[in-house]
């Protein structure tokens, strides 16, 4: 029988979510130090930072981020205190599948950093077309880096065969 890597994270304190205002964000303890598994996570798709010194993940949910360190993590954007908890129990069974599965799995030693707006803008058409319901493609490079547009919005990029590389690489590097 395998025992479970981590038994919970409980709830710490709740702060108002500035990103968000009425929503908050959760910080919660987890029983164990999470050194061990902090790599192994910070392989999985949805992982948009990765600072090992600080030994720290960064992953998106939608909406907002759940952040891990060795003794706390975080949540934004959570609706309320049962959300949280909620959100919290389902962190543990992912964290504790990532352990399980890490034999699979290479762990991450290097940093990883969320791709830039520059970096989303220099794949994107550069048409300023409008037709994704932004005035430029540097302004939909930062809806999408904000999380409020999606990458099919962009008709260009998402349906002509001379972008197809390029809407790979964006789906790659966002995730």
């Amino acid at each position: 029988m395998n025992v479970a890597f981590l038994q919970s994270i409980a709830l710490e304190k709740t702060l108002p979510c500035l990103a968000e205002p009425g929503k908050i964000i959760v910080v919660g303890k987890p029983s164990r130090r999470l050194d061990d598994v902090l790599p192994y996570l910070a392989t999985l798709p949805n992982v948009i930072a990765y600072n090992p010194q600080a030994q720290a993940v960064t992953l998106r949910r939608q909406p907002g981020l759940i952040t891990l360190g060795p003794k706390r993590v975080s949540i934004t954007q959570v609706k309320d205190s049962e959300e949280g908890l909620e959100l919290l129990a389902t962190l543990v069974e992912a964290i504790n599948a990532t352990w399980e599965h890490r034999g699979e799995l290479v762990a991450a030693n290097r940093p990883r950093h969320a791709p830039r707006p520059l970096e989303v803008w220099a794949l994107l058409p550069q048409t300023n077309c409008g037709r994704c319901g932004e005035a430029t493609c540097m302004a939909f490079a930062f809806s999408i880096m904000q999380q409020r547009g999606q990458l099919e919005a962009c008709e260009i990029l998402a349906h002509e065969e001379a972008f197809a590389d390029r809407r790979v690489a964006l789906q790659t590097m966002l995730g």
